[in-house]
């Protein structure tokens, strides 16, 4: 599938969801920026940067989303003056990952991991009920 297609798809989930929260959702006019929703809750706002995700590992026990945004070539990793948070849609359940849990790339664990890493993310941690 087209990765516009894909990413327009996340960002239509991720916006039901939240309006099943009963957050008041803003979306940015334009296209060039930093983030893709702005999510309000008694008042308090919060910027969103929606990523799709997609399986790390063969065993499907993992997945991953870039922390970034490419345009021109040029790498541009997420900061805390662009985004408050990431938010992530996966199997009918959406993330949302504050953006000082994350790097150049997230990884969230459906199931534990074999080596039992000591610190991982757990996806159920971060679910937006």
């Amino acid at each position: 599938m087209n990765p516009n297609i894909t990413g327009s798809i996340t960002e239509t989930k991720i916006l039901l969801k939240a309006l099943e929260c009963n957050y008041i959702i803003s979306i940015p006019y334009g296209g060039h920026n930093r983030y893709d929703q702005i999510w309000d809750k008694d008042g308090k706002l919060i910027r969103i940067q929606i990523k799709t995700s997609r399986w790390k590992d063969k065993n499907h026990k993992s997945i991953i989303f870039s922390c970034y945004s490419v345009s021109n070539g040029h790498k541009h990793i997420y900061t805390k003056k662009d985004v408050d948070y990431f938010a992530t849609y996966w199997n009918d359940k959406c993330y949302l990952i504050p953006i000082s849990d994350c790097k150049i790339e997230k990884t969230l664990w459906l199931e534990p991991p074999k080596n039992k890493l000591k610190k991982c993310s757990y996806a159920k941690d971060y679910e937006l009920i």
